[in-house]
């Protein structure tokens, strides 16, 4: 039988050792985004999808859980954040056994979907709980700190963990990975963490769950498209859509007595500058993350083993970041640490705007080992930020808006500075036909079939013109990071040392929740 208790002031062992359950689970969502990368040769050899399932297969997840997000994170307030994290949970485990034993391309696709959905129930919950089981300011700066680094930890180790497990195993294997830490998930969090409902939470409204499905799936799409396909109708109408419905979304919320998603928290200075500090180191990483692990591939000819393991020492750098940030953040200003994060970042973008086509790998990984740990402040700082400036009983909407900003920033990033980089490549493969003209691997693919000084010949000039993409890309990188650490001082700035909001909230937010609301252990 549920019993009632207050959570104590400062965290003690049932706190932490709950933390370190809510880590694994965030680690292996993103995990998920990743670790089929490497997969997907063999899982056309072995399934034979066409090449839009193909880049379904890889995509679904992704589009699925970014676009449930806010849905999700609102039900978990009303619903009770505990439940809908186990219920996730269960779904997610048993959809990767689904997609593990695929007989088909349609069903690894309708199970990498349902993952998406358990995922994106989960995800909220995650960063929602922990801002409700830790009360003092500076564990609950460390705990989401040690959150933030197990989401870079995730993307990091997804290829490299794939690429081992398929040195010895099937693909399938892959996507077993989440069953024992779901169920591990399934059977300590009743015990370690409490449950949390918004206190006099209101009825959901249907409505506004469709219209915000209608207007985050067609948008997430249309975004996905424009990194494939450039500026088509294809890609330009769904994201017309979603604005439209997003802009009728907006209004409904405005006039609801108990909305969905109060849009208001967007007139706080802390929440909106926080996302917008966010989106934009979210967009330059994005891009350029996708071309520099396409260098290591076909211009420094590295395998994807070896790709995963030349990232692997950044990512460690930027967990090691992530979790000292917080007790310096202690002494100093968020907005300083954050925009002196982001301005190292943009050193490191200026360093891969010199890579060359010829022996660029030295400079390649220097460039990367110095700006992807520069990111680590923002990472964070900014949830806890986001967070802050919410009231306790719409944490699970502020975390999905949070980790919806996080997975847009990336997809556009790719779209845009996946365009940039494509752009470049064109114009310097003018002369070349086919498919040579427009990717690297369509140069690689098509120098297979010349003679080999021709092939060679086609090989440099492909390197050399994605090369200059990455460098155009890098530089555009660097200038949306130098404003994302401008932003910060200028929105920021009044939140002190140790402190997760300014002492006077830009808006005030009518609540009838008291000071310590009650859970359900």
């Amino acid at each position: 039988m549920s019993e009632f208790t207050e959570i104590p002031e400062r965290a003690g062992t049932r706190q932490w050792l709950g933390l370190a359950v809510l880590l694994l689970p965030t680690v292996l969502l993103f995990l998920t985004m990743t670790v089929l990368f490497l997969a997907t040769p063999y899982i056309a050899a072995d399934l034979s999808p066409g090449s839009g399932q193909l880049l379904w297969i890889n995509d679904i997840y992704g589009f699925v859980m970014a676009g449930f997000l806010v849905t999700m994170g609102t039900l978990g307030d009303r619903l009770g954040r505990r439940r809908l994290l186990l219920a996730g949970a269960a779904l997610f485990g048993l959809a990767s056994v689904l997609a593990a034993f695929a007989p088909n391309a349609e069903m690894l696709i309708t199970a990498r979907a349902v993952m998406g959905l358990g995922a994106a129930a989960v995800m909220p919950a995650t960063l929602s709980l922990i801002t409700t089981m830790f009360r003092d300011d500076r564990q609950r700066a460390t705990a989401i700190g040690l959150w933030a680094a197990s989401v870079s930890a995730g993307v990091a180790l997804g290829p490299l963990l794939g690429g081992l497990m398929l040195a010895s195993l099937w693909w399938g294997a892959s996507m077993l990975i989440g069953v024992p830490v779901m169920a591990l998930v399934v059977l300590a969090v009743p015990f370690l963490i409490p449950e949390y409902r918004a206190p006099q939470a209101g009825r959901i409204d249907p409505l506004s769950v469709a219209l915000s499905l209608a207007a985050l799936l067609p948008f997430v799409y249309g975004v996905k498209k424009l990194a494939e396909t450039g500026a088509t109708v294809e890609s330009l109408l769904p994201l017309v859509a979603g604005v439209v419905f997003a802009v009728t979304f907006v209004r409904r919320q405005l006039r609801l007595p108990d909305p969905m998603l109060d849009v208001r928290l967007f007139t706080n200075r802390t929440f909106s500058g926080s996302l917008s500090v966010y989106m934009l180191a979210a967009i330059a990483l994005g891009g350029v993350y996708l071309l520099f692990t396409q260098y290591l591939q076909m211009v420094a000819a590295q395998s994807p083993l070896q790709a995963g393991l030349w990232i692997l020492p950044a990512a460690i750098g930027l967990v090691i970041v992530s979790t000292l940030t917080p007790a310096i953040a202690a002494r100093v200003r968020p907005a300083y640490l954050i925009a002196a994060g982001l301005a190292v970042s943009a050193v490191g973008y200026l360093v891969l705007a010199q890579v060359d086509s010829v022996g660029g790998l030295p400079l390649l990984i220097v460039g990367f080992y110095i700006l992807y740990p520069g990111i680590a402040p923002a990472m964070a700082l900014i949830p806890g930020l986001v967070m802050g400036a919410a009231p306790p009983e719409k944490a699970g909407a502020a975390s999905a808006v949070e980790s919806t900003a996080s997975d847009l920033g990336v997809a556009l990033g790719v779209a845009l500075l996946g365009s940039v980089g494509a752009a470049a490549y064109r114009a310097g493969m003018s002369d070349a036909d086919g498919a040579a003209s427009e990717t690297l691997s369509g140069a690689l693919s098509s120098a297979e079939t010349l003679p080999a000084d021709l092939a060679e010949s086609m090989i440099a000039a492909g390197r050399e013109a994605f090369t200059n993409g990455l460098n155009a890309a890098s530089w555009t990188a660097a200038a949306l990071s130098a404003a994302g650490a401008v932003l910060a001082v200028t929105l920021l700035r009044r939140i002190p040392a140790g402190a997760t909001s300014e002492p006077e909230p830009a808006v005030s937010i009518s609540t009838d929740t008291v000071d310590r609301p009650t859970v359900t252990a």
